[in-house]
């Protein structure tokens, strides 16, 4: 039976559509024979605590030059439709979690909204994986200067990155005794030089297994698909994110990572997080990300997949209440 399925994104016009995950889930939905809509951040309102939204009619393509065709805009109760595809990208800033208050009426009204706009709140893509600590690296979440000097001085090397932060944006690397530490610190922490921040940040011990790769692993309602696109850095880069330069692989799971993926796959369940990528260094996961996951059509193209097929079988399948039981 044909749907109706809206997407809330960036502008569409902005993406590289050779890449873009959302881009591959609406395609699949249109081939499948789903109607679609598209909005953005400024399209959600709430009309006496139901939710609305203007939603304009969409089509795609699968061209690098012209993907997308816009019909005109009108107001709608989002009670109206099946699914709400959520992929804006982060920050999750405060306009981000006012929009998951939205798309939560919706939910409350029988729209599949994915992922679940509770989880989208309550699960910050680099703490929520420090809820799997048998799974990660040494890691520090503070906002004080001394307490992150002391760790890195701990360790020896670490990373050290934003909470808020995408697509390799605000990482740095870092040797005990850096004469920048301070500098960097400050930098992330948003505060004085006495330790004063009005930031968390992340401090986690630098994994040098980041030469064989940042592995980007999809999984579908707690699933991994079987292969994880490894993002390497090239040159005297030390990240792998692909904004940042780096260059992506395919390579099947190792068993290291089907065994983090299991113990990580109970928690997205439950919590109605059916689209998800794990980032997995060597033997340690990174972050989870839930907001707007990337990398499927890299490996679709690399593995002859369709992973957003996949995600469309299980929606299909559960059209409604992203949670499972």
């Amino acid at each position: 039976m044909p749907l109706s399925v809206a997407v809330l994104m960036d502008p569409i016009g902005a993406i590289k559509p050779a890449k873009d995950t959302s881009l591959a889930m609406l395609l699949e939905a249109q081939r499948r024979g789903h109607t679609l809509h598209y909005l953005e951040q400024g399209d959600l309102a709430l009309r006496d605590g139901a939710p609305w939204a203007r939603l304009r009619p969409l089509a795609v393509r699968d061209d690098a030059h012209d993907w997308f065709s816009l019909g005109e805009a009108q107001w709608r109760d989002l009670r109206e439709l099946d699914i709400v595809l959520m992929r804006k990208d982060p920050p999750v800033d405060a306009q981000f979690i006012y929009d998951t208050m939205v798309l939560e009426a919706a939910q409350r009204g029988g729209v599949n909204v994915v992922n679940d706009p509770r989880a989208l709140r309550d699960c910050n893509e680099k703490l929520f994986a420090l809820q799997f600590p048998e799974c990660c690296a040494p890691t520090l979440v503070s906002r004080d200067l001394a307490e992150l000097r002391r760790f890195v001085a701990e360790h020896g090397e670490a990373v050290l990155k934003p909470l808020d932060g995408m697509g390799g944006r605000g990482i740095f690397r870092v040797k005990a005794g850096d004469s920048n530490l301070n500098s960097m610190l400050e930098t992330l922490l948003a505060g004085g030089p006495h330790g004063e921040g009005r930031h968390f940040a992340i401090a986690q011990k630098f994994i040098p297994a980041i030469s064989a790769g940042d592995k980007r692993i999809l999984l579908i309602d707690g699933e991994p698909v079987p292969y994880a696109l490894a993002r390497i850095p090239q040159g005297d880069e030390f990240r792998g994110n692909l904004a940042a330069g780096g260059r992506g692989e395919g390579v099947p799971l190792s068993e290291r990572d089907r065994w983090i993926a299991a113990q990580v796959a109970p928690e997205l369940r439950r919590r109605g997080l059916r689209f998800v990528g794990l980032d997995v260094i060597g033997d340690y996961l990174t972050e989870i990300n839930v907001t707007s996951p990337t990398c499927a059509r890299e490996l679709d193209a690399q593995f002859g997949l369709n992973i957003a097929g996949l995600l469309f079988d299980a929606l299909e399948q559960r059209p409604a209440g992203s949670r499972a039981p």
